[in-house]
């Protein structure tokens, strides 16, 4: 009592596929499918544009480097 058994399941799932039929549930699973694919596609984005910006600043003064410039000497005065 309480808890659903297989049978319940199996019911339950021959009504939902009768009343949508599989054509729309498996458009339904492709697009949920999509949509989290995009999610993770986007977070992996961010996560390597970061590690690529923290390697610029790593590199940009690093060993090897070549700072140009312009040395003044100051008078003191």
């Amino acid at each position: 009592m309480g808890g659903l058994s297989i049978w319940h399941w199996l019911i339950l799932l021959v009504i939902v596929l009768l009343v949508f039929g599989t054509k729309k549930l498996r458009n339904i699973g492709a697009d949920l499918g999509g949509a989290v694919k995009g999610f993770k596609d986007g977070v992996r984005g961010d996560e390597e544009a970061a590690k690529k910006q923290a390697e610029l600043a790593n590199t940009a003064a690093g060993p090897g480097t070549t700072i140009e410039g312009e040395v003044k000497d100051r008078q003191k005065g």
